[in-house]
């Protein structure tokens, strides 16, 4: 991108998207309230101090002329009144916004032209929940409505991979492998891997795949295999519910409702053995004198027992009057829906989700959409996402999960993995140990806002997946950039990837007609499927309108494929020899490509070596001998 990119706002997602623009040499203009040229973050880059909605500090910061623009405020207003506002300024300019509005973030993209809608939330759940699942996430993409991720697998000793094929293990596990670093500092990435490598300890690969073929590879190689979700019996979870249901009522309905059923068994007892009462008559006399304060009917009584009922109907007005009163304030105050949440929690193989925020309601979506058993706590009692999520049989507990109990209630030590994901730093650390304490060996996911202290979480402490939010949607905002459809950014042996999808459109001549091939050849390009159809089984396509192709690139070749650099065409192809069978193929292929007759072909393969084709760029040069070498024709690539 040649004119500069103005970036508005310098919050948490604005520091990190920065930090990108300058890592991949783009020119970058800030422009933020409490932006100072004395920030020694900012030196080198141009910074503008303002409001990113003011015309004049947007004209000073060179709107006009800018090659695209995020805009990464906190607060949506701000977002769109300056994303419309630039639109005016600079109908061109790719405009990049974050939004939090769910609903706006779904139409404002299609009712701004060149404008994208990116959410934090919607950006990062899905690599958040992949963790909890099935361990180390580098990124997180749909193929096909298909959930796809990207994972780093470490190639531990005595691992059932070594010594096997790239190719090998690939075809095994359903992977596609992205990137590898071998035991000797070498990598191969994209285009560049080398099926044929066989692998050795301490090997790195970046593998691509369906979420539940890594998982069972990851699982094997850690040796963390999870029986899956497991239940108590019916018994034992209804005992578990009754136990709960008790230790949640109030003291005072404790108090008074073992005095009252005391009361009512001593009078019970005086009918029965003093006045020689049925036992039933004695219960249903007392229950009468106790409840409405009736007469006793019959015969006459002695004057001990004329005082004994007298006090018994003192006593029962009373003990019913206290005992309903105490009982319906508790009923009213209770949060009974909650009562039977316990019965549902499975006894492991779960993922606890604590914290039912954007972040964490998006959690709960992509966990359940992946099969996984999840239980939720939230300490909001007002939580709107909390019926919701309800609603979709998630248990649901109403408690601060920093409170062990509580932690308890959800089996967080027996689970799955456990996510915090509240919106304080400090609490998801205080979860995060207290769920170590319970299991040491507990994989838990710890969602934090500064990259800094992630990494020093990391580094300190045997947490390995301590997650800065910012730093995991930054990327996404600048590759949204180059295209349309970014899909995930992530980075794999030490360089920046993007996948994206790209859509074959009618005014797009330079695609139309394309060869496949050549055309990930010359902008190193790293094709996924076209159109749903894996790339393996599509030799010799040609693009066409319609097309949607996924691919995996590099930043900088993204860049060059986005503003479609073209390619030098200065390469030939020159065929060294050929074996007999091969003539026929090659006889159709010169005249094909020469455009000449049978005997001018035919004294061109006997004026070895010759030149079958010039004018090619790298890929098509490339291809072409790709084609030769598959009917054992001996070709290579010429630089014109």
């Amino acid at each position: 991108m040649e004119k500069p990119v103005v970036l508005c706002g310098l919050g948490r997602v604005g520091w990190r998207v920065l930090d990108f623009f300058k890592a991949a040499g783009l020119p970058v203009i800030v422009v933020d309230i409490n932006a100072s040229p004395d920030d020694p973050r900012l030196v080198g880059v141009k910074s503008i101090k303002g409001d990113c909605r003011n015309i004049d500090v947007l004209e000073k910061a060179g709107i006009r002329d800018a090659g695209g623009v995020v805009i990464v405020t906190s607060e949506d207003l701000v977002n769109i009144s300056s994303a419309l506002l630039i639109r005016r300024l600079n109908p061109t300019a790719r405009i990049v916004v974050r939004m939090f509005n769910q609903n706006l973030l779904i139409h404002l993209g299609s009712a701004v032209k060149n404008t994208v809608a990116l959410s934090v939330s919607a950006l990062t759940a899905p690599i958040l929940a992949l963790t909890a699942a099935s361990g180390d996430v580098l990124g997180a993409f749909r193929l096909d409505d298909s959930p796809r991720q990207v994972s780093e697998l470490l190639v531990d000793e005595g691992s059932e991979l070594i010594g096997k094929r790239l190719g090998e293990v690939a075809g095994l596990n359903n992977l596609t492998i992205l990137a590898i670093t071998r035991v000797n500092g070498s990598r191969q990435l994209l285009l560049d891997v080398d099926t044929e490598t066989v692998l050795e300890t301490d090997d790195r690969l970046v593998i691509c795949g369906v979420p539940g073929d890594i998982s069972q590879l990851l699982a094997r190689e850690r040796g963390d295999l999870f029986p899956g979700v497991r239940w108590a019996g019916s018994i034992r979870r209804w005992l578990r519910t009754a136990r709960r249901t008790l230790l949640e009522v109030d003291i005072a309905v404790k108090i008074a409702t073992p005095i009252l059923f005391l009361t009512i068994l001593a009078s019970t007892l005086v009918f029965r053995f003093g006045l020689g009462a049925a036992w039933s008559d004695g219960l249903y006399n007392t229950v009468s004198l106790v409840a409405t304060g009736a007469e006793l009917h019959g015969e006459k009584h002695p004057e001990w027992a004329k005082v004994f009922l007298s006090i018994l109907k003192i006593a029962g007005a009373a003990l019913v009057a206290v005992f309903t009163a105490i009982l319906t304030q508790y009923l009213i105050r209770a949060r009974l829906g909650g009562v039977l949440e316990i019965r549902r929690v499975p006894d492991s193989g779960h993922v606890v989700v604590c914290g039912l925020g954007n972040i964490g309601y998006r959690l709960v979506n992509e966990l359940t959409a992946m099969g996984e058993r999840v239980v939720a706590i939230d300490k909001a009692s007002e939580n709107p996402f909390i019926a919701t999520v309800r609603r979709k049989w998630v248990p649901t507990f109403v408690g601060d999960a920093t409170v062990p109990e509580v932690l308890k209630h959800a089996n967080a030590g027996s689970a799955k993995a456990v996510i915090a994901a509240t919106s304080s730093e400090l609490a998801n650390l205080e979860i995060a140990l207290l769920v170590r304490e319970m299991n040491p060996k507990q994989r838990v996911v710890l969602r934090l806002h500064d990259p800094s202290f992630a990494e020093a979480i990391r580094e300190a402490s045997s947490i390995r997946y301590a997650m800065a939010i910012p730093a995991l949607a930054a990327p996404a905002f600048v590759a949204a950039l180059f295209g349309d459809r970014v899909q995930a950014i992530f980075t794999a042996a030490g360089r920046t990837m993007v996948v994206i999808d790209v859509i074959i459109e009618e005014k797009d001549a330079f695609l139309c007609g394309k060869s496949l091939r050549a055309l990930v050849l010359d902008y190193r390009l790293f094709p996924l499927a076209v159109s749903g159809q894996p790339v393996n089984a599509l030799r010799g396509y040609r693009l066409k309108v319609g097309d949607r192709i996924t691919l995996v690139a590099e930043l900088p070749d993204l860049e060059r494929f986005v503003r479609r650099e073209v390619i030098p065409a200065k390469n030939a192809v020159v065929v060294k020899s050929f074996p007999i069978p091969a003539k026929e193929y090659l006889l159709t292929l010169v005249r094909t490509t020469k455009h000449c007759s049978q005997d001018e072909a035919e004294a061109l393969l006997h004026a070895i070596p010759f030149t079958l084709a010039s004018g090619l760029t790298q890929g098509e040069a490339r291809e072409l001998v790709e084609h030769l070498s598959g009917e054992a024709v001996n070709a290579e690539v010429m630089m014109g």
